[in-house]
């Protein structure tokens, strides 16, 4: 039989979570998303959750920032008790004191009666504030001490109280620039993220989006077994390229309103385009860059710089996809083109032409070297099918 020396000594280290067990905490606790992101976010949670660390949620608006806390707090040791959500932005500056932390009666007008806080009310719980980088100064130096201390004074007293919660606190703002502009305490910052989560916007996890539509839709049908909806390939599509700027949020909303108004229907990628918001003139679903951390001065000339670079990037790509479509005739287009757009004059390129007039010409000819095929035609042109349905409409190609 062996024996292990006295001296010995051995590291205990937790074995990475598998496949299996991140699929369960998901399932348990409603997070969607099978990206590297959010796979990452998942672990985090499972390891910080047991703790009672302070966690700084970041992300836009519509991300999930409150999925995220109530998964750390269902996770916790304190999930038996309550979990309290306040959104600080909601809460005019008057009264957010009044509700975070109580008041006794007659500390103000209208306070008939003794309050406990949100504080009191979380005592051994979990109190999630949402939206922290709207809370005002003088509230963030009473949120430093309750952190901190875990003493607090209820407005209109100066008895002090204890209370013990856990803090989670979310934001979409950059409190790195709130600090640098002072309207952010640097102590209660840095005292906040001790953890921070930072969830990417849907755009950057566009891997996602099925994920969270199919999720969506099963929601829908066990409220409404007897809707048959489905959404087609190109549908789903759809949904993929557009840039999301409501983040999950928008889209179950674009998917309840489906659910309801497209009942028992076949969903295609018109349907989406409804429903989704109009392009302005010259608008993409990509993103406008934002410039953090510069003066305005210096962030205009990089916006103006990286327009000015994309443009002319824009441009070179363009006289790449004219290039060989210059030197096609209609005896030129492949066996699988269509015959009915083949048969039909196609106009020259010449310098008569205007750039809108070449556009039509260039998505003719492309749409008939893939027979119609309006997903493999916008793959080629890179550009959005959302884009390409626009266009057709436009030069009358349908």
């Amino acid at each position: 039989m062996n024996t292990i020396p006295p001296s010995a000594s051995f590291e205990y280290r937790p074995a990475e979570p598998t496949v299996v067990d991140r699929h369960r905490f998901q399932l348990e606790h409603g997070i969607i998303g099978r990206s590297t992101e959010i796979l990452e976010i998942v672990d985090t949670v499972r390891q910080v959750a047991p703790t009672d660390i302070t966690v700084l949620i970041t992300g836009e608006s519509g991300t999930g920032k409150e999925v995220i806390a109530r998964a750390i707090h269902k996770a916790s040791k304190r999930a038996g008790r309550r979990f309290v959500a306040v959104n600080c932005g909601a809460i005019p500056e008057g009264i957010l004191e009044s509700e975070l932390f109580g008041h006794e009666k007659g500390a103000f007008t209208g306070a008939v009666e003794s309050r406990k806080g949100y504080f009191e009310i979380a005592d051994g719980g979990t109190i999630f504030l949402d939206e922290i980088g709207d809370t005002p100064i003088s509230t963030q130096v009473k949120l430093l001490r309750i952190l901190e201390t875990g003493e607090f004074m209820r407005v209109g007293s100066s008895e002090q109280r204890r209370t013990d919660v856990r803090v989670i606190a979310a934001t979409n703002k950059d409190l790195e620039q709130e600090v640098r502009a002072r309207r952010f305490r640097q102590d209660l910052y840095y005292r906040l993220r001790s953890v921070n989560i930072r969830i990417p916007p849907l755009r950057e996890r566009r891997s996602d989006i099925r994920l969270l539509v199919e999720a969506f839709l099963e929601e829908g049908r066990r409220k409404d077994p007897s809707n048959a909806i489905r959404l087609s390939e190109d549908a789903l599509s759809a949904l993929e390229n557009h840039s999301w700027p409501g983040n999950v949020r928008e889209l179950r909303n674009l998917i309840e309103s489906l659910f309801v108004l497209e009942r028992d229907k076949l969903v295609d990628a018109a349907v989406i385009y409804r429903y989704l918001p109009p392009l302005e003139p010259g608008e993409s679903n990509r993103p406008l860059p934002i410039a953090l951390g510069k003066t305005p001065e210096q962030a205009e000339r990089e916006l103006i710089f990286r327009a000015l670079w994309e443009l002319r990037t824009g441009i070179e790509e363009i006289k790449k996809l004219l290039l060989p479509v210059v030197m096609y005739s209609p005896r030129a287009l492949p066996p699988s083109g269509n015959r009915e757009i083949a048969e039909k004059p196609v106009p020259e390129f010449d310098d008569s032409m205007t750039l809108e007039e070449m556009e039509k010409v260039l998505i003719s000819r492309v749409l008939a070297k893939f027979n119609g095929n309006r997903r493999m035609a916008a793959r080629a042109l890179d550009i959005s099918e959302r884009t390409l349905y626009r266009k057709i409409r436009e030069f009358g190609l349908s």
